[in-house]
Formats: C-alpha cells, structure tokens, sequence
C-alpha cells in the first residue's frame, strides 16, 4: 500500500526550556497541534506557536555546495570537541550568515531532537544532501564514529568545491574574453562606425577597400543585431535543452571538452582527482567497493567517465582485481592505475587514492593558474586587433586624403 508524505510547514515559537528560560526558535511540523507536540517532546513549555510566513518578495539567499562544506567541517568540529550533536547544530546555526542555510539547520535540529535519526533527517532535503553524504553519515551513525565520517566528509566537500571552483574558473576566463570582443565590437559597429560614414559620403571619393568592408560589416549588423542576438540565445537556450535531454547530445558534447586544448586537459585532470577523491572517501568509511564505485560513477561529472566506471564495477563483480577492471577501460592515467595496484597489494588502497587525488588536484591547479597567464596578454591582443582594425579602417581614408592635398 503507497503512503503520501504529509506536506510540512515552517512554525515559529516562544515558550519555555527545560532550565525555565524564555527561549524561542523554528520548527518544521505538518500543523499547529504537531507542532507544539514536538517542542513538549524537546522538554519545551510553547507559549505562542504560529505560522511563519513566506517574504513578500522571494525567500533568502540561496543554499550552495558551499554552505553544505561549511556546515559540515563546523559540526565535525563541534562533536570533535565533545559538543553533543543536538547541541551543535544550534551553535553552528547562530554563526551562519545564510538565513536559508540557518532554517535548514535548525530544521535538521528539530528533526534530531525529535528523534529521528542524523541519516534520516538530512534525508528529507536531498537537494542538498546526496545519497553518498546520507549513505556515509548512516555509516557513521551506525558504527558510532559519526565525528570521524563527518571529518572525512566536511574535507570531501572542501576539496570537491575547489576543485568545482578552479573549473569554472579556467571555463569562465575563454568565455569572458568572447563575450568582451563581442560587445566593444558591436559597440564600435553600432555606435562608432556610423558617425565615420555620415563624414565620409561627403568625401566625393573613392574609399579603401578595408573601410569599405568595415563599413559594409557596420550596416549588417545595424539592420541585424537584434536578430543576431536572438538566434546566438536561442541557440545556447537549444543547446542547454538538448544536453539535459538527449544522451546522445550530452555525449558529444563531454567528448568534444576533452579534446579542447589545456581545457581538455584541465577536465581530464579533474575527472581523475574526483574519481581518486570520491573512490577514497567511500572505501575509508567503510563502504564496499562496488557501492562505492557506483556512488563514485554518480560525481565522475562526465558521461563517457560515468560510463567506464560503471563498466569497472561490473568487471569487479566479476572478481576482477580494481587495477585489472580501471587498464580495461583505457581511460584512466597509468599512474592512478599503479597506484590502485600498490594500494591494493598493501592494504592501503584509500591512502595510495588520497595521494593521487591530491597529485592531481594539484595539476589542475598548476593548470589554471597557466592558462589564466596566457590569456591575460591574448585577452589584450584580441581587443587591440579588433579595436585597432576598426580605427585603422575608420582613419584610412582620413589619412588618404591627407596625402592627396
């Protein structure tokens, strides 16, 4: 028989704790009645319980991984200490600045103190908590090492956003360039150029072939701009669609990043760190290797790696040694294979993973850091070839009939 999950609000109170102190907070519960039960349970006398309402307009800043990163390390932080957990999500909340992040805290908070369980409560949000990030915090929380796995976790998370972070920041910097060429030069070819050709029909003379082509560029794009735009968001807005729904699009799209110069190899670098990063985690915490592989399959954030690490799982079903399965798929870096064999033959198969996924994070770095040196003067060449092409075109005729007088 199906069961529905009845739909919960946020409620508001101020009643009395359990020391006698006026106390005050947040509660999620399906109604009023509910509510107030669950703060009876938590040793609270509610006074006033109400409704909290939604902001006229919109809600507070959004949840990022980062928030997630934080939270994490400050609560692995606090149990380390000693901090009992209920405890803990209190004083990570009053020092959160995200008032959406603080509501889901407290939420988490309610939920523990109610008492269901770690696991279970972060369950109930999987927009922001994974199945790896649940499956691991139930690991923890049924061996009784849940601050050891927190740690192991918070540290996953920083290193997965940093590495998510230097991504976007070797995509971005192309793109910038693009888009900059592409507005100063339809700023010239809008605005600039016009104001050269209403002086130059009064010349009387033949113009330069190159400020006649300026010039012919100049009248396209005036008539066409507007369509020009449409047709470039279009084509973006299609693009985004057709990847998120078609496999086959997603595919050659992932295929056609690899192949990319220093881009490809960036993405290349960072698949391997993720899959040595995730792959490390898993196994330390406890959790089989084929479960671990198939959570590692789910972050590989790349279909034709998604795929092959799939395909390893099944060959290690098989009784195929990891190191065997991973030189079968030849995708993977030699090293990263060596390493698995060491850490397989030893005993120590998380320890030789962190190690190449640091190895790696490291060249993603390195790599980021280069490409950002060498864009920095091509960013200058582009623009001073596109701009200075423009006034050499524009001034060419200018400086023509200087001579002839």
């Amino acid at each position: 028989m199906a069961t529905t999950t009845a739909k919960t609000s946020t409620f508001t109170w101020q009643g009395i704790d359990r020391q006698g102190r006026q106390s005050k907070g947040e509660v999620q519960s399906i109604n009023q009645t509910m509510a107030k039960a669950q703060l009876r349970k938590q040793g609270i006398v509610p006074k006033s319980v109400k409704k909290k309402g939604k902001p006229l307009f919109g809600g507070g800043k959004p949840i990022k991984p980062v928030d997630i990163a934080i939270f994490t390390r400050q609560l692995a932080t606090m149990m380390k200490a000693g901090v009992p957990l209920v405890q803990s999500f209190d004083i990570v909340a009053e020092g959160l600045d995200n008032p959406s992040m603080r509501d889901l805290v407290l939420t988490i908070k309610n939920d523990v103190a109610s008492g269901s369980g770690f696991a279970n409560a972060i369950s109930k949000h999987p927009k922001y908590f994974d199945e790896l990030f649940c499956s691991l915090v139930d690991s923890g929380e049924q061996s009784g090492t849940l601050e050891t796995m927190l740690e192991r976790l918070a540290t996953y998370k920083e290193k997965s956003e940093a590495l998510k972070a230097k991504i976007k920041k070797a995509l971005t910097y192309p793109i910038a360039i693009v888009i900059v060429s592409m507005i100063v030069t339809g700023i010239l070819l809008i605005k600039v150029v016009p104001q050269f050709a209403e002086s130059f029909s009064s010349f009387g003379a033949d113009l330069p072939a190159f400020t006649l082509f300026v010039l012919h560029i100049s009248e396209f794009v005036q008539e066409w701009w507007l369509v020009m735009l449409a047709i470039i968001i279009a084509a973006i807005y299609t693009f985004k669609e057709a990847r998120q729904r078609s496999a086959a699009v997603a595919l050659a799209a992932d295929k056609l990043m690899l192949r990319i110069p220093v881009i490809g190899d960036i993405l290349f670098n960072s698949i391997i760190a993720r899959f040595a990063r995730t792959l490390s985690t898993t196994f330390a915490a406890g959790v089989p290797l084929v479960d671990a592989l198939e959570s590692v399959a789910g972050t590989a954030g790349n279909i034709i790696y998604s795929t092959a690490i799939r395909q390893i799982r099944d060959d290690v079903i098989t009784g195929q040694q990891l190191n065997v399965a991973i030189r079968s798929s030849g995708l993977f870096p030699s090293m990263l294979m060596q390493m698995v064999a060491i850490g397989e033959e030893s005993g120590a198969l998380d320890d030789m993973l962190e190690k190449v996924a640091t190895f790696y994070e490291d060249a993603v770095d390195n790599m980021v850091d280069t490409l950002t040196s060498l864009l920095e003067p091509m960013i200058m060449a582009v623009l001073g070839v596109l701009v200075g092409g423009l006034m050499i075109a524009m001034y060419l005729p200018i400086f023509m009939l200087g001579s002839v007088i």
